[in-house]
């Protein structure tokens, strides 16, 4: 069989330039460390960053108190939320400005992350979030960061991007520089045990296509194509357990690592159409990300399998060696989009714009906005406007 894929290749073999930055510890209690590892890097006032819900969980208290036992004074930011905002942000820098740290700590998932390393922009740079808006804008080195996820989702960890939502247009700024990865990354599975249910299953949906989306950008490469294996056949294989299950420890590590390497696939390959249409929909309907990316993306493999074929085979042999003999390669990107539609089933997710309320009339916009998205560009097949709108439509 000859595929488009075969002819004009975005091959593995592509050229890359990768500088490891975070170093990464792994394992069931590692969080206890959290005081040396500070004192390792300096650190004599060091400010928390985590939402609410991670302080009403106890895992502030338990970080901080193990850098007070150390002697470190310890300030803490709270007060943002899901998406964080350029006016958060503003209010964390100013907390910052009052509190003078030496080391920032981001505690939590993927919003407390990312309010970390844009307070880090501007503490260290100066201007606003905006002015971060893109690659390579920092202009002077941050402070340094170590990230202690407690979800399994994001990749925050590993990456050296920001996404802050402009607070007027709730339009997601995505902010990049070498010198926003964080120096160290904490990833204590026990930490995720106390993720409702709901969490669980969004942030282990955006995990996936993490995994799934750098496997198939068009910078994909022997580094990425790597991270991004590993991590789906880790997560493919542990979301489910965890659901069932969610105190399966081993499950839980699983996802976590899981979504840490899918991390640091973006950081190489970024991702793809399903983030560039997922993005309008959380933008105008406030839609959660993981279910937003999660909708979209059995779509986009299809609209990829159209070309790339290949590439989702690869990804199923990556958890079924032997079953995926039984299907040709043309079967491949409907037998993966069925597998990722019922895992958003199974977590009790919306598979429509129907199930979420969302009129089809409002289709025009998002597809206006999803080819503004960076993302896109990335993606295999060059979207357009007839392509974003058929995507749409496929889950209308």
């Amino acid at each position: 069989m000859t595929t488009h894929a075969e002819t004009v290749d975005f091959s593995s073999q592509a050229s890359f330039d990768i500088q490891p930055r975070t170093r990464l510890i792994f394992g069931p209690g590692s969080s206890a460390q959290i005081a040396e590892l500070a004192t390792s890097l300096g650190a004599t006032r060091v400010m928390v960053v985590s939402d609410e819900g991670i302080v009403a969980a106890g895992h502030f208290e338990h970080v901080a108190d193990r850098l007070r036992n150390a002697g470190l004074q310890v300030g803490s930011f709270h007060e943002f939320a899901e998406n964080p905002t350029s006016t958060m942000v503003d209010a964390g820098v100013a907390a910052a400005a009052e509190f003078q740290p030496d080391l920032l700590i981001g505690l939590g998932g993927g919003s407390s992350l990312d309010c970390c390393k844009g307070m880090n922009f501007v503490y260290s740079c100066g201007g606003s979030i905006h002015d971060y808006h893109g690659v390579g804008k920092a202009t002077a080195d941050l402070l340094p960061m170590i990230a202690i996820p407690t979800t399994a989702g994001t990749g925050s960890e590993t990456q050296s991007f920001a996404l802050i939502s402009d607070a007027d247009t709730h339009v997601k700024m995505a902010c990049g520089d070498p010198r926003a990865a964080c120096r160290i990354a904490v990833l204590d599975p026990e930490l995720t045990l106390t993720m409702p249910q709901s969490v669980t299953s969004l942030t282990g949906i955006d995990a996936i296509s993490h995994a799934v989306e750098t496997y198939v950008t068009r910078r994909r490469n022997a580094i990425s194509t790597t991270y991004s294996r590993r991590a789906f056949g880790l997560l493919a294989r542990s979301f489910s357990k965890v659901l069932r299950s969610p105190d399966d420890l081993n499950a839980r590590g699983e996802m976590q690592l899981g979504a840490s390497l899918a991390g640091m696939a973006i950081e190489t390959s970024m991702l793809g159409a399903a983030h560039a249409t997922a993005n309008p929909l959380t933008a105008r309907h406030n839609i959660v990300h993981g279910q937003a990316v999660g909708l979209m993306l059995p779509a986009v493999i299809r609209f990829n399998g159209t070309q790339h074929a290949t590439w989702y085979a690869e990804l199923l042999r990556e958890i079924d060696p032997a079953g995926t003999d039984s299907i040709s390669i043309d079967e491949a990107p409907d037998r993966l989009a069925e597998m990722v539609q019922d895992w958003v089933q199974s977590a009790g997710m919306a598979t429509s714009l129907d199930e979420l309320s969302i009129p089809s009339s409002d289709i025009g916009m998002f597809v206006d906005d999803a080819l503004q998205q960076w993302t896109g560009t990335f993606n295999p097949i060059a979207l357009d406007e007839d392509s974003t709108r058929a995507l749409y439509r496929e889950v209308a």
